[in-house]
This record gives C-alpha cells, sequence and structure tokens, in this order.
C-alpha cells in the first residue's frame, strides 16, 4: 500500500480548527493542539446550553405570568387550569409577553376567562361533606 502525505487537507483542517478557536485566550487561539481541545471543549457546552436555554426560558416565562396573575388574585397553577378548562391554547411564551406588555387589559380578560371556567367547573362538582 502506498504513503498518503496529507499536504493541503491538513492544512485545510488545522484552518479550519483556528478560524473556530479566533477570540480564545492566549494559546488556545493560535496552538492546533491547545486549539483543538478548546474548540471541543467549547463544542460541547453549546450542545448542552442549547438544551438548557429552552428551559431557562420556560423558567423565566413562567414566573413571569405568576407574577402577572398573582395582581389580579390568582394563583399561576389555578390560572393555567383555568385556561386549559376554557380550551385557550396559548403558550407560556405569548403568556409572559401579555403579561409583561405594555397594554394590561388582554391579559386580565384571560385572567376573568380562567376564573369564569374555574367557576364553573367547581360549581359544577359536588360539595365534599
Amino acid at each position: 500500500m502506498s504513503r498518503v502525505k496529507r499536504g493541503p487537507k491538513r492544512a485545510q483542517k488545522r484552518k479550519k480548527v483556528l478560524k473556530r478557536s479566533s477570540g480564545f485566550f492566549g494559546t488556545k487561539s493560535n496552538a492546533y493542539r491547545m486549539a483543538k481541545q478548546a474548540v471541543d471543549r467549547a463544542g460541547k457546552f453549546a450542545t448542552r446550553d442549547r438544551r438548557q436555554k429552552k428551559r431557562q426560558f420556560r423558567s423565566l416565562w413562567i414566573v413571569r405570568i405568576n407574577a402577572a396573575v398573582h395582581e389580579h388574585g390568582l394563583s399561576y397553577n389555578r390560572f393555567v387550569q383555568g385556561l386549559k378548562l376554557a380550551g385557550c391554547e396559548l403558550d407560556r411564551k405569548v403568556l409572559a409577553q401579555l403579561a409583561a406588555g405594555e397594554d394590561k387589559q388582554p391579559f386580565a380578560n384571560l385572567v376573568d376567562l380562567a376564573r369564569q371556567a374555574l367557576e364553573k367547573v367547581d360549581r359544577a362538582a359536588p360539595a365534599k361533606a
């Protein structure tokens, strides 16, 4: 079997890694071996954090909705339960935007809708003795 000399392919491979590591501190931006390690590590964090970003935004939306709902005298879980009973399919992102928006009336209407749906169910359920 003949010997393979990588030639330009090796240079291209290294150039790609060094380009991705530009902006890293010290040796990690210009020494290939260190740059490769840093790029691999950064890639792991990027993959992990793409998932975590979704979790963190959902938590933020829930906190914002909870704060706005408490102003109307309702808890978050009762509000979400009321919306489900009312058949409202708005997601938490949209609810948080409405809660944090300048105009408070649309969100107040949603709270009233949820409250009405909850009252309907509470009236229909038999009283426990």
